[in-house]
This record gives C-alpha cells, sequence and structure tokens, in this order.
C-alpha cells in the first residue's frame, strides 16, 4: 500500500509519500518521506507515491527471486497488489498515457507503474482511503484509526 498527503507541509510546497509492504501479514519494507518535487494537484502526488513504491517493489522483487533461488524454492509468480486510494491515478496508471491540459506537465517516468501492470508484474487495486495502512506515514490520523491501521502493518509493543 502507498499514500500520499497533499501539501503536507504548506509552507514549502511539499507533499510527503509513504509505503508499506507486506508479506503474511508482516511489513517488511516501508518508507516515510518528504516528496522532492512540488507537485502540481493530489493526482499528481499520488502518481509519485505510486512510482516510489513501484520502484521498491521492484528490488522487493528482485530480492526475493534471489533468496528463492538460492534456497531452491519454487513458487509461481503471482502479481503483487498495490493498494491506491486514488481513482484518478489508477484509471491513469492503467490507460497509461497523460490526458489533457491538466496533466501533460507530470514526468513520464511516473508512468513506470503503467509498464509494470500491463507486463503483469503488479496489480493496482482500489482501497477505500479509510482502510489504506500507508496513510500512517503520510497524515494525521484520529487515534482509534491508528491504532487499528498500526494493528494492521503487524506493529506490537515489545
Amino acid at each position: 500500500m502507498h499514500s500520499s498527503g497533499y501539501l503536507s507541509d504548506p509552507h514549502k510546497a511539499k507533499s510527503q509519500t509513504g509505503y508499506v509492504f507486506t508479506y503474511g501479514g508482516t511489513s517488511i519494507s516501508w518508507k516515510s518521506t518528504k516528496q522532492t518535487l512540488t507537485a502540481t494537484s493530489s493526482n499528481h502526488v499520488e502518481l509519485i507515491a505510486l512510482y516510489e513504491a513501484a520502484r521498491e517493489y521492484v528490488w522487493l522483487r528482485s530480492m526475493t527471486h534471489y533468496i528463492q533461488k538460492e534456497c531452491d524454492i519454487n513458487t509461481t509468480d503471482q502479481p503483487t497488489i498495490i493498494y491506491e486510494d486514488n481513482t484518478a491515478c489508477i484509471a491513469q496508471v492503467k490507460e497509461g498515457y497523460i490526458k489533457g491540459d491538466k496533466t501533460k506537465h507530470i514526468a513520464l517516468k511516473f508512468f513506470f507503474t503503467h509498464d509494470l501492470q500491463k507486463q503483469g508484474t503488479i496489480n493496482i487495486q482500489q482501497v477505500r482511503s479509510s482502510e489504506n495502512l500507508a496513510d500512517l506515514f503520510t497524515k494525521s490520523l484520529p487515534s482509534k484509526q491508528f491504532q487499528e491501521l498500526v494493528r494492521k502493518i503487524g506493529m506490537r509493543r515489545l
């Protein structure tokens, strides 16, 4: 899952990106970082966040393939599901092109995820914002929702 917070730092016009990858119910990779680009819309922010999550996915997939090969483990490759809560972003990535004047300025590299989707290595699926695990890394949440998402990513008190 990944998330973003549009203009989470309004004084510097920067947004926040966050993602968490889970495997078997356990968080195996996560990140929260301020975006270095100034995004022009919430859709642009989501495309940047999805691109960052997809780059991490490529590394994780490479690492798991290496481990499986070294341990002589045969598995079938299933597409990795990446959850997104922005319907416009999902549609844009699936279609693979920039439509109209409002999005023509977005760098083509952010459509790297379209190539992965087209290859069948990732499957971008809609998730309700209230269930987006990566929101933990991008925005302030009500206590109850925060605790629930913390539980869902497998964090426990020691």
